[in-house]
């Protein structure tokens, strides 16, 4: 282990093996650290904090914290964080309250800096969010998600897998998953065609999204009405499928 002198480790704190902690890096009881991560200088890792392995957490990150809800009871609660992942220079993740026990962050995610994941939030795999993106609690956002920078999310939205969202544009509602989307107020532009395509989608997939989508949002129809149109004039096939669930569970509507 490559534990600076100069970091301050709480002797309750569970390290695991090649783990490397720079100066001036605070690490509070009841926190586990997996094998591999790399702690730069000056982090603040509170109770309750758990990291997987080989992940990256850079210089003056805030882990852990207690949320920003007055609700918040002092209730044992955790932030998690899998294999993986890299948190940049001064993220700031809070842990859950008791409404679910837990703030989590998938692997192989990558935040960049000033991101802010707030109490019960629930990040997916290979979720990529750009600087300065701020989200409420309880936003729960799906693997393989692109979001860009200076983006504000409303509290309980859901954000759908492989789906993009534009710089800048504040998020109110859900968004489905497979699109783009981008403008104020934030609106489907179309189906994220560049991610879908460097993650393997076909052609065919692709197009198929795209009618779904147009029976959504270009034919004047509401959205139990395009649900409809949907199921008996198209075949459901998987990803077809993740939309039309993703629409059913939506609490806030979509966008």
């Amino acid at each position: 282990m490559g534990i600076d002198r100069r970091a301050i480790v709480n002797k309750d704190a569970q390290i695991g093996n090649n783990v490397t902690i720079s100066p001036f890096s605070i690490i509070e009881d009841d926190v586990f650290i997996d094998d591999g991560t790399e702690i730069g200088a000056n982090v603040y890792i509170a109770s309750g904090t758990k990291i997987g392995k080989n992940c990256k957490i850079f210089h003056n990150a805030v882990l852990g914290t207690i949320p920003q809800d007055l609700k918040f009871e002092n209730e044992k609660t955790t932030l998690e964080i899998g294999d993986g992942t890299i948190i940049r220079e001064f993220c700031s993740l809070n842990r859950g309250t008791k409404h679910s026990g837990k703030t989590e962050v998938g692997k192989n995610c990558f935040l960049m800096m000033y991101v802010h994941i707030a109490h019960d939030c629930q990040i997916g795999n290979n979720v990529i969010i750009a600087n300065a993106t701020n989200m409420a609690g309880h936003v729960e956002i799906h693997d393989y998600v692109n979001i860009s920078g200076l983006c504000p999310i409303h509290q309980f939205v859901k954000i759908g897998k492989h789906s993009f969202i534009g710089g800048g544009y504040r998020v109110p509602k859900d968004v489905p998953p497979y699109i783009l989307a981008s403008g104020e107020p934030l609106s489907y532009i179309g189906p994220n065609i560049v991610g879908l395509t460097r993650r393997g989608f076909s052609k065919e997939v692709i197009s198929r999204l795209k009618e779904t989508y147009r029976i959504i949002y270009k034919m004047n129809l509401n959205v139990s009405q395009a649900v409809q149109k949907i199921k008996s004039d198209l075949e459901i096939i998987p990803e077809i499928k993740d939309v039309l669930d993703f629409i059913e569970k939506s609490e806030r509507g979509i966008i």
